[in-house]
């Protein structure tokens, strides 16, 4: 075998091996979340969401943490057990009403104060239901970090929904036809993004 022939397998593995994504889980030890609300979520929405994300070559490597979701005196919600370089998985039992403003929003994602968070609202998380319409609230809101939509600042009600129809849309090809190239390359710009120094919070994406 030639140089040449060794170098090209080379990268045709690199080209094959999955994606590597931190994801560190942090429960609200503050959240009134019922038996049943956990249950869900861990042996049905976060299992389908490993699932769909590694059969499409990225795989979500997860770390644990307790945590708390206080209240600043203006109502801004305070986070406690963040990871820097990684997307925080918050769950919790309902969205801060600071971000949910009365819609009973089943997540948002944000970057905050620096740090990644997509947070879980567990009395509404639910998994694949319609393609396109009502996809595993977990993937939906890791897309929205992934695909980058953290990165862009107040982009209005219009481009609000495009965007969330692109998730969904993406969201539906991980699920029906394990496609997951176009998520692999914005997920490979989101990691080197999400190392760069702490920028401002975006608009939360729901």
């Amino acid at each position: 075998m030639t140089r040449r022939d060794l170098l090209r397998n080379a990268a045709f593995a690199a080209a094959q091996a999955p994606l590597a994504v931190p994801v560190h889980r942090v429960m609200d030890r503050r959240a009134s979340c019922t038996a049943e609300e956990l249950r869900r979520f861990w042996f049905s929405v976060w299992p389908e969401a490993v699932r769909m994300f590694g059969r499409a070559g990225v795989a979500l490597h997860s770390t644990d943490a307790q945590g708390e979701i206080r209240r600043s005196p203006g109502g801004r919600p305070v986070f406690t057990a963040l990871e820097r370089g990684a997307i925080n998985l918050v769950l919790t039992a309902s969205v801060p009403m600071h971000w949910d403003q009365g819609r009973s929003l089943a997540g948002v994602t944000t970057l905050h104060e620096g740090y990644c968070i997509c947070l879980l609202a567990l009395q509404h998380a639910h998994g694949n239901r319609v393609p396109f319409l009502s996809v595993n609230t977990c993937v939906h809101e890791l897309l929205h970090a992934l695909l980058g939509d953290v990165f862009v600042r107040r982009p209005g009600w219009f481009r609000s929904r495009d965007r969330e129809s692109r998730v969904n849309w993406h969201a539906t090809r991980l699920w029906l036809f394990h496609d997951g190239a176009a998520v692999q390359q914005s997920a490979r710009e989101f990691l080197n993004r999400l190392s760069e120094p702490p920028t401002r919070a975006a608009r939360p994406n729901a």
